[in-house]
C-alpha cells in the first residue's frame, strides 16, 4: 500500500486527547488527519471520572450535556485514597463535583465530534518515522503509506513513538510501586463506594456499565516488578488479603497491572513536533486526572496550531504552549507521585502519617479547597506579564457558551464601539462582562482563560489600545 495523505495537521493517537484536539482543530476549519494503532476504540473504560476543568471546557464548546445527562455526579474525590475527601460541592464552578463516565463513551462523543467539523481519522495505522523539512513533515506508516502534514502531534501514550521518533527526552522515576485492576463480575458485591486502607494495601469497588465492578488498588505482598497482567487468582487472592473475601469474583473482561513510573517530557515542542497528553506526562494513576489534563492540554494547543496554520499568529505564539502548559503538569506529576507515596504507605509509620494528612483535610478548611481545586483542575492559571491585571490568565468558569464557535471574544462594557476592531482580529464582541468581579473588559481566548483585562471605568481606549497591539502577535 503506498496510499499519500495529506493535512494541515497530523494528529496521532485516537483517544480522548488526540480526538478533542482533532475536534478543535476541524472547528476552525483546519484539514486534519488522525491515525490511531488500533482498528476499532477500546471497549473498555480506562478512565471513569471527569473533572470540574475538563466540564468546563466541554460546555464552553457545547458538548457538555451529552455527559451531564448519562454520567453520575460524585461530590468528593479523594487525595491518595485518604479517608477524609477533599468537598467539590464548594468549588467556585458550574460543576462542583466528579462526574463518573467511561473513557469507552468519552472517546465515542469526541469521536463523532471530530468527524463531524472535518476530521479524517484512519484506524490500524501506526507511524514507524518522521522525516522533517523548512515547510512540513511526512510520516511514514507501518503499511507503507505516507502523511504530509504542517505539523505533527504525538497523542499516542506514554509509550509515544513519535516522542521517541523526535527525540524527545523522557526523564522521571522507574516504577517502584504496582498496582492492579480488573473489571469482573460480582457474585457478593460490597455497599456502593467501598474503599479500604490497611496493612495489606489498598482497594476501591465501583460499578461500571454493563453490570460489571472495577476492582483496583495496591496489593503490598504482590509487587513483583515488570509484570504487566495479573491473573484472575491472583486478583482473588489480592482482594482475600486486603478485604478478607474475594466477593465472588468471576468472569474477567479486563485484567491489567500499572507501575508508578512518573516521567515528564523535556519540552512539548521539537520544531514541528508537539506532544500533548500522556506522550507528555505519564504517571501512577492517582486522582483520576490523567484523561483531564491531557484533555486540556489539547484545549490549549489547538487554537494555537489552528492560528499558525492559518497564518494569523506569529511564532512565538506556539512557544506559549510548552511555556503554558510544561508548568501545570509538573504540578500534575508531583502531586500524583505525592498520591502514590500515601497510597502506598501500609507500614505503621506509613499509616499513621496517613491519618495525621486525612485529618488535616477534615480540620483545615483552606487545605482542603487547594486539594480540590488542584485535582479538579480549576486551580490552573497561566503566565501574565508583570504589568497585566490580575486576574490574566485564569480561567473564566461559564462562559456561557460564548466560545462554542472556537473563536476569542471581547467582553466590554461599551463594546459596540469596538466591534470593527476586533472584527479585523476574528474576535467577537459582546456588551457585556458576565459579572467578572471588578473587570469592566476582558479578552477571553478561544480555550476560555483571560488574554487581557482592566478595571478602568471607561474602558473603551483601554480594549482599543489592547487589540492594537494583539495586532503584532495575532494577525487577522
Amino acid at each position: 500500500m503506498n496510499d499519500v495523505y495529506s493535512g494541515e495537521v497530523l494528529v496521532v493517537g485516537g483517544g480522548p486527547v488526540g480526538l478533542w484536539l482533532a475536534g478543535e482543530l476541524g472547528l476552525a476549519g483546519v484539514r486534519t488527519v488522525l491515525v490511531e494503532r488500533l482498528a476499532e476504540r477500546s471497549p473498555h473504560p480506562k478512565a471513569l471520572g471527569i473533572h470540574a476543568r475538563t466540564l468546563e471546557v466541554f460546555a464552553t464548546r457545547g458538548v457538555v450535556d451529552e455527559f451531564l445527562e448519562n454520567g453520575i455526579k460524585v461530590p468528593a474525590w479523594h487525595f491518595g485514597m485518604l479517608p477524609h475527601k477533599p468537598d467539590y460541592t464548594r468549588l467556585a464552578t458550574p460543576y462542583p463535583f466528579l462526574l463518573a463516565f467511561p473513557q469507552s463513551r468519552t472517546e465515542e462523543i469526541l469521536e463523532r465530534r471530530a468527524i463531524a467539523l472535518g476530521a479524517r481519522i484512519l484506524r490500524g495505522r501506526e507511524v514507524t518515522a518522521l522525516h522533517e523539512d523548512d515547510e512540513s513533515l511526512t510520516a511514514e506508516l507501518v503499511d507503507g503509506s505516507r502523511i504530509t502534514a504542517r505539523y505533527v502531534v504525538g497523542a499516542d501514550g506514554a509509550g509515544s513513538t513519535v516522542r521517541r521518533l523526535a527525540g524527545i527526552g523522557f526523564p522521571g522515576v522507574d516504577g517502584t510501586a504496582f498496582g492492579f485492576l480488573g473489571d469482573v463480575v460480582l457474585d457478593a458485591p460490597p455497599p456502593p463506594g467501598l474503599s479500604l486502607h490497611n496493612e495489606h494495601g489498598a482497594l476501591v469497588v465501583a460499578p461500571i456499565p454493563g453490570g460489571f465492578f472495577r476492582l483496583t488498588g495496591y496489593d503490598a505482598a504482590d509487587q513483583e516488578p515488570g509484570r504487566r497482567t495479573v491473573t484472575l487468582e491472583e486478583l482473588q487472592a489480592s482482594m482475600t488479603r486486603i478485604a478478607g473475601t474475594d466477593f465472588g469474583l468471576r468472569d474477567p473482561i479486563w485484567l491489567s497491572r500499572f507501575s508508578s513510573a512518573t516521567r515528564h517530557a523535556e519540552t512539548y515542542r521539537k520544531g514541528r513536533v508537539f506532544l500533548a497528553g500522556d506522550a507528555a506526562h505519564m504517571h501512577f494513576p492517582a486522582g483520576g486526572v490523567g484523561l483531564n489534563v491531557g484533555v486540556q492540554d489539547a484545549m490549549n494547543l489547538g487554537w494555537k496550531l489552528a492560528a499558525a496554520v492559518q497564518g494569523r499568529a506569529a511564532p512565538d505564539l506556539l512557544d506559549s504552549y510548552h511555556d503554558e502548559r510544561h508548568p501545570v503538569d509538573a504540578d500534575l506529576v508531583e502531586h500524583t507521585l505525592a498520591q502514590t507515596a500515601l497510597l502506598t504507605a501500609v507500614s505503621p509509620a506509613g499509616r499513621a502519617l496517613r491519618d495525621l494528612f486525612s485529618k488535616l483535610i477534615s480540620t483545615q478548611p483552606a487545605m482542603a479547597m487547594e486539594l480540590a481545586e488542584k485535582l479538579s483542575g480549576v486551580a490552573v492559571r497561566y503566565p501574565a506579564g508583570p504589568d497585566a491585571h490580575p486576574l490574566t490568565g485564569t480561567r473564566v468558569a461559564d462562559t456561557r457558551e460564548l466560545l462554542v464557535e472556537g473563536r476569542a471574544v471581547l467582553l466590554a462594557l461599551g463594546g459596540n464601539e469596538l466591534k470593527d476592531d476586533a472584527g479585523a482580529l476574528g474576535i467577537d464582541v459582546v456588551d457585556d462582562t458576565l459579572d467578572l468581579p471588578e473587570i469592566t473588559a476582558a479578552l477571553i481566548r478561544p480555550d476560555g482563560h483571560i488574554w487581557w483585562a482592566t478595571d478602568d471605568p471607561d474602558p473603551v481606549p483601554a480594549a482599543r489600545k489592547a487589540l492594537h497591539t494583539l495586532r503584532t502577535s495575532f494577525r487577522p
